[in-house]
C-alpha cells in the first residue's frame, strides 16, 4: 500500500521557511505537500502546483488552506495535524514560526510544541532533538532559568523518561534504549553540596523509571552525559540550554526537533525565521532536509 504524503508547513511567510522548504523538497524529491502561504512559496517556486487534496505524487505541490482570521502559519499547522490524525498525511515537518510576532497577534502558546499538544489532546508532549548520533530530550523547555528548579519535579522527570523510552522503542526500534539523565546542578549536586535536586527529585524519578524496567543511567553531571553520549541512546536534560548548547555544537544546521508523545510524527528545523537572511541566498536548507529525512525514517514501518 502506498504511504500518504508528508505535510510540510514552511512557517512564517516573512522568514526563510518558504525558501528552505522549497529547496529541501527540490533536493530530496519526496512525496510531500506544502501547507502555507501560496504567494510566499511561489516566490521560490514559480512552478508550484496547487492541489485540492492529499494524494501520492511528486513535484512541488501546495494545498490551498481555508480562510481564517488566524495567521496563515497557525492555520497550516492546524490543518496539517488534522491530516496526520485522520491518516491522509504520513507525518508533519514544520518550518520556523516567529513567536513574538504571533504573540502580538494573540497566539496563546509559547511555541509549536504546546500547540501540537493541544491539537492532539496530549497534555505534556516532550521536546527532543536529534543531531548526528546525539539525541536529547528536555524535561523543561521555554522557561526563565530562575523558574527551572521549581518546574523540575519527580513526576515530570519520570514522564520525560517514559515518553523518551517509548518513542525510541516504537519509532526507532530500540529493544531497551539507554537513557542518560543529567543532574540539574554542577557535578550533579556533588552529593548535596551544590543542591539537593538530584537527591530529592531526579534520583527518585530515575529509581521509579528503573522499577518500571527502563535502562536509566544517572543522575550524572551534564558534562559527563554529553562527553560520553555514545554510551546512551538519548540524553535527558533538565532545561533548554543544558541540552541544546552541546547538541548544536556537535551538529548545528543539521539537527532536528522531534516532538515525543504525540499520536503523530512531527519533526522540525532547529533554527528560527532568520529574517535577516531572507532574499540573500545565504539561508541553509540542511536542517529542513534533515527534518524531512527523519520524518521518513520514523514512519517507514520498521
Amino acid at each position: 500500500m502506498t504511504a500518504p504524503p508528508l505535510v510540510v508547513t514552511p512557517g512564517d511567510p516573512r522568514g526563510i521557511g518558504p525558501e528552505v522548504a522549497v529547496r529541501a523538497l527540490r533536493t530530496l524529491d519526496v512525496d510531500a505537500v506544502l501547507f502555507g502561504d501560496i504567494d510566499a512559496l511561489r516566490v521560490h517556486a514559480p512552478e508550484l502546483q496547487i492541489v485540492d487534496s492529499l494524494r501520492p505524487g511528486r513535484g512541488l505541490r501546495a494545498l490551498v488552506l481555508p480562510s481564517s482570521s488566524e495567521p496563515v502559519e497557525v492555520v497550516a499547522i492546524r490543518e496539517a495535524v488534522r491530516a496526520c490524525l485522520d491518516g491522509t498525511a504520513r507525518a508533519l515537518v514544520t518550518g520556523p514560526i516567529h513567536k513574538a510576532r504571533l504573540a502580538a497577534r494573540g497566539f496563546g502558546y509559547p511555541g509549536h510544541t504546546e500547540l501540537l499538544g493541544a491539537l492532539c489532546g496530549v497534555d505534556e508532549p516532550v521536546m527532543a532533538f536529534v543531531g548526528g548520533s546525539v539525541r536529547v530530550a528536555l524535561v523543561t523547555v521555554h522557561l526563565p532559568l530562575r523558574e527551572v528548579p521549581d518546574a523540575v519535579t519527580r513526576a515530570k522527570v519520570l514522564h520525560t523518561l517514559r515518553t523518551a523510552d517509548r518513542a525510541l522503542r516504537e519509532r526507532l526500534g530500540f529493544e531497551r534504549p539507554r537513557l542518560a539523565v543529567c543532574g540539574l546542578n554542577p557535578h550533579a549536586g556533588d552529593a548535596g553540596l551544590l543542591g539537593r535536586e538530584e537527591i530529592d527529585i531526579i534520583g527518585p524519578a530515575c529509581a521509579d523509571a528503573r522499577a518500571l524496567g527502563l535502562d536509566v543511567w544517572g543522575p550524572i553531571s551534564a558534562e559527563t552525559a554529553f562527553y560520553q553520549a555514545d554510551r546512551s541512546d538519548m540524553v535527558v536534560a533538565m532545561y533548554h540550554d543544558q541540552g541544546l548548547a552541546p547538541l548544536k555544537r556537535v551538529d548545528f544546521g543539521r539537527s532536528v526537533n522531534w516532538t515525543l508523545g504525540l499520536p503523530i510524527v512531527r519533526t522540525s528545523v532547529d533554527h528560527g525565521t532568520a529574517d535577516e537572511l531572507v532574499g540573500t541566498g545565504k539561508a541553509s536548507a540542511a536542517s529542513m532536509e534533515a527534518a524531512i529525512e527523519l520524518a521518513l525514517q520514523l514512519t517507514d514501518g520498521r
